[in-house]
């Protein structure tokens, strides 16, 4: 990857995107931070286990200025839905039995799984899980649109 710095204000939070495998993480803190030092300080994940980012919840209810209560954010962050796909484990999907096709997802792909999934676990404010790779159950080209129901 190459090596970007990126300012951040504390109004702004994490953010993420994807263009193919290449990812932009922005994290919600007074800092220049290069993605070098936080691709140190995310672990690395080992067997069949995958490192995904989460979305930031947005401060106010969609279309107002009604702001959400930090619990209301909290329970938003941990039944999250949509994540990006960082990094994955040597041995994921390498069980041919398990995925006759290959693959379920890939690195900078956005993907869906179920509300409390993997381990979650914070680095420098901004939320990721380890999960399995059983656990992906859709790739999502847009996930802007979609919501927990």
């Amino acid at each position: 990857m190459t090596e970007q710095l990126s300012t951040i204000s504390s109004n702004s939070g994490p953010t993420m995107t994807s263009s193919n495998s290449k990812s932009t993480i922005t994290i919600s803190k007074d800092l220049l931070i290069n993605e070098e030092e936080l691709e140190a300080q995310l672990p690395v994940p080992v067997g069949y286990h995958i490192l995904v980012a989460m979305p930031e919840v947005e401060d106010t209810y969609e279309d107002t200025e009604i702001i959400k209560t930090v619990s209301a954010k909290q329970h938003e962050t941990i039944l999250s839905i949509i994540g990006l796909v960082l990094d994955m484990g040597e041995q994921a999907y390498s069980d041919k039995d398990r995925f006759p096709t290959g693959p379920w997802c890939k690195e900078g792909d956005y993907v869906m799984f179920r509300a409390n999934s993997g381990t979650r676990f914070l680095v420098d404010g901004k939320e990721y899980r380890l999960m399995n790779d059983d656990s992906i159950e859709a790739i999502v080209n847009d996930p802007r649109g979609v919501t927990r129901a």
